[in-house]
């Protein structure tokens, strides 16, 4: 089922109400969903390698505490925050600054920042590990089964 952008994210804790969550494509909903949202996203950062490989080791084993506690909906965010870290960074690789749209809306010259491009593999390893995790894999479809 896909995701629900018309759900009331200010006032929603998916916590305690985890069959409001849909999983949706990609990293739909990966700024919205709290409480995880605000409990990951201080975490997450990709400027160097350094502090990527610090970031994603942290992402994860947030990912891995909420598995253990069988909390699908934080797992979920947490692989979400590591594929937008992936994501991310490799914008940046390819944009200066981010931006792959001038001012007039055409699309920039590609260039190639080798160190948000390790940022980038750094945060793919462990995004990986995570949507592959075949706990993960059983609770995604649980979920989807349970709730749509």
């Amino acid at each position: 089922m896909a995701f629900d952008y018309n759900l009331d994210f200010d006032n929603i804790d998916f916590r305690k109400n985890p069959e409001l969550y849909r999983v949706g494509r990609g990293e739909q909903g990966v700024l919205m969903v709290e409480p995880y949202k605000s409990e990951i996203l201080q975490h997450w950062r990709f400027k160097t390698p350094e502090i990527a490989k610090e970031s994603s080791d942290k992402i994860y084993e947030m990912f891995l505490d909420y598995k253990e506690k069988e909390d699908f909906v934080g797992m979920d965010m947490a692989r979400k925050f590591l594929q937008m870290g992936y994501t991310r960074a490799r914008r940046y690789t390819n944009y200066k600054g981010g931006k792959k749209y001038d001012e007039n809306g055409d699309v920039k010259k590609r260039q190639n920042d080798p160190e948000k491009a390790e940022s980038a593999s750094i945060f793919m390893e462990k995004w990986k590990l995570a949507r592959e995790d075949k706990g993960y894999l059983k609770c995604k479809k649980e979920h989807q089964k349970k709730y749509g």
